[in-house]
């Protein structure tokens, strides 16, 4: 269901913390508020499927989505966890071919849509819009590869932690630096992460042990973000990447 967009400042607070939105110009992010419409989603709905034709951008502002593929046998692979307040979408406002994947409600989630034709009508006015638009495209490709380096080379324990790092570091900590909430099934992080759901507890709770997460049914609470980082083992320009966001907890004293 869609209706116009009357954001509350609160939603409006929300987008703007997000690493990229926080980031374009004002004239920019009033523009993509301004022209949107809400979107909201039961649980379980499918906001578009593989295949389907390109339709706009788009921000979670409440719940999250799966990014998934399905193959004609019904196996799934889940390839990205989608919440506030991340955008997304932008890679067929490029080439405008079909949608690479399923984009399925996980909960009840509500999100922001901005129609394809406005973007059109936007950057036909302002071309130097794109740049932006390219930039969040980029940082997608930089994350794909590190999941496929992961994949490839990176042991188990260092695998997840990895990937618990990239899904906190594109969500909402709330204000509090260090702290983030994912709302996502063990089931769903071992497709992430190639890892049975059995390793996949043994290593989450081997990181509660420590101290560094908090485990609930379908949430991990993310309680020091440095602490998840160093267990991570990122590279040096994954580094610099976390620290110009501020994303990892201050060293104690």
């Amino acid at each position: 269901m869609r209706a116009m967009a009357t954001l509350t400042a609160a939603q409006r607070n929300l987008l703007r913390g997000d690493i990229w939105f926080s980031q374009v110009p004002a004239d920019l992010a009033e523009a993509l508020m301004a022209r949107g419409f809400i979107n909201t989603l039961r649980d379980g709905e499918a906001l578009f499927l593989r295949g389907e034709p390109v339709d706009g951008l788009y921000a979670v502002l409440e719940g999250s989505l799966h990014i998934s593929g399905v193959t004609r046998e019904g196996r799934e692979a889940m390839l990205s966890l989608v919440e506030p307040p991340m955008w997304f979408g932008e890679i067929a406002l490029f080439d405008r071919l079909s949608r690479t994947h399923d984009a399925v409600a996980e909960g009840a989630t509500t999100l922001l849509f901005v129609p394809l034709a406005s973007l059109d009508a936007m950057l036909e006015e302002q071309p130097r819009w794109w740049r932006h638009f390219g930039v969040l495209m980029a940082f997608k490709v930089r994350m794909a590869f590190i999941a496929l380096e992961d994949l490839a080379i990176v042991q188990p324990a260092e695998r997840l932690a990895r990937r618990l790092v990239w899904l906190a570091y594109c969500a909402v900590t709330g204000g509090e630096v260090g702290r983030c909430r994912l709302t996502i099934k063990q089931t769903q992080l071992g497709m992430m992460v190639a890892l049975s759901r059995q390793t996949v507890n043994q290593l989450l709770r081997a990181l509660e042990e420590r101290g560094i997460i908090r485990l609930s049914y379908g949430v991990i609470d993310v309680i020091d973000t440095r602490a998840l980082v160093e267990a991570a083992a990122l590279a040096p320009t994954e580094l610099t990447m976390m620290e110009r966001a501020g994303f990892m907890t201050p060293r104690a004293a």
